[in-house]
């Protein structure tokens, strides 16, 4: 498949996206609106709007699904692709089970059970981190880091367009590591370059101020895509780090998943320092406290964004580099993702969003 027909059904999913968006907008009127404030779950926003923007990235994701069997493989050849069909899976397990959370707001031990499934299947078909080179070490580093990569993507959805551009970082850092395009990488390409298009599409409308939330519907299927996503493109692309080792994979790794990395460690280090639970919902995230900061939720955006644009850029970088450099670019890399990632644990320690996080638990007590 040439450029063009990609470009075509890349700007078809963006378009299709938007579309049905806007009719989700036109046609709800209280299904499955939030904010109510749920057990596990807290929005920064306090108006109620729909919460079924994660429909759109399924019906996308099945639309790019069909896009592959029809012009890469019509002999049903797929079958027999085993990583191929537990990535299906997993996605279509996250995305069931955030629209039953949507809708009946279940207890957290089925989301836990939801991810945890979706981490087996990806282990029980093939797709699974090449890191320790025993395989039930490398199965429950599987099954942890999709657990990690779904509850962190749908924690950080709580600000307008953050999980929505973090995701598209995220797929678009994969993407620079499919090339050049290739039969194995080419169902993810599409996967990939689709999804980043249905994101655009419903950015439209979820970005500041939103008029649609993607709900857990969407945050635990681009969860489930991602910790899939990120086991082939970053976890074990030995096209890009080769035989660099397990310094390269975390390398690599932090970079593309620097934001919600970041934010899930400065929630999970300040909330075990406070006696909190690290995994149910509260205003304490980096993107909180760079509101409280008083940045403008748009500015919380801008800022997170440019974070993520050099995290592309680097990753990119990967292609330019001659093999006599990779391990002094590989230290730059991880320099930076680390660099990112303390940026991000200091905006809870500065002094004006310390106070201003510190008045709203006093208010929250009293």
């Amino acid at each position: 498949m040439n450029f063009l027909i990609l470009a075509i059904i890349f700007v078809s999913l963006g378009i299709v996206s938007a579309l049905f968006n806007y009719l989700l907008l036109r046609w709800t009127k209280t299904l499955g609106r939030k904010n109510e404030v749920n057990e596990g779950e807290i929005r920064w926003s306090d108006s109620y709007k729909p919460a079924l923007g994660g429909i759109s990235f399924y019906l996308v994701f099945l639309l790019a699904l069909l896009a592959y069997f029809f012009q890469h493989d019509v002999d049903g050849n797929w079958m027999n692709e085993g990583e191929t069909i537990g990535l299906i899976l997993a996605v279509t397990v996250g995305f069931f089970a955030g629209l039953i959370d949507d809708a009946y707001n279940t207890v957290p031990w089925f989301k836990f059970l939801a991810q945890l499934s979706c981490g087996v299947l990806l282990v029980a078909f093939g797709l699974q981190i090449d890191f320790f080179g025993y395989y039930w070490a490398d199965a429950a580093l599987t099954v942890l880091w999709t657990i990690s990569v779904m509850n962190s993507i749908n924690m950080l959805d709580n600000m307008d367009g953050i999980t929505t551009l973090t995701s598209i970082s995220i797929l678009t850092c994969a993407g620079v590591c499919a090339l050049p395009l290739s039969n194995d990488t080419f169902f993810y390409t599409l996967i990939c370059g689709g999804l980043v298009s249905g994101l655009f599409g419903f950015l439209i409308f979820n970005w500041n101020p939103s008029k649609i939330f993607m709900g857990d519907t969407g945050s635990q299927l681009l969860g489930a895509l991602l910790a899939g996503v990120g086991i082939v493109f970053f976890w074990n692309n030995e096209n890009i780090i080769e035989s660099h080792g397990w310094f390269s994979k975390l390398a690599i790794v932090l970079c593309a998943f620097v934001v919600p990395i970041g934010d899930s460690l400065t929630v999970t280090i300040n909330r075990l320092k406070r006696g909190q639970s690290p995994v149910v919902g509260g205003r304490d995230h980096t993107t909180h406290h760079l509101s409280y900061a008083g940045l403008s939720d748009r500015q919380v955006a801008y800022v997170l964004g440019g974070l993520m644009l050099l995290s592309i850029l680097l990753i990119a970088g990967l292609h330019l580099i001659g093999e006599e450099f990779l391990t002094m670019y590989m230290a730059i890399i991880f320099l930076y993702a680390i660099s990112a990632i303390a940026f991000l644990y200091s905006t809870t320690i500065w002094k004006k969003s310390r106070a201003v996080f510190e008045a709203h638990q006093a208010e929250k007590k009293s």
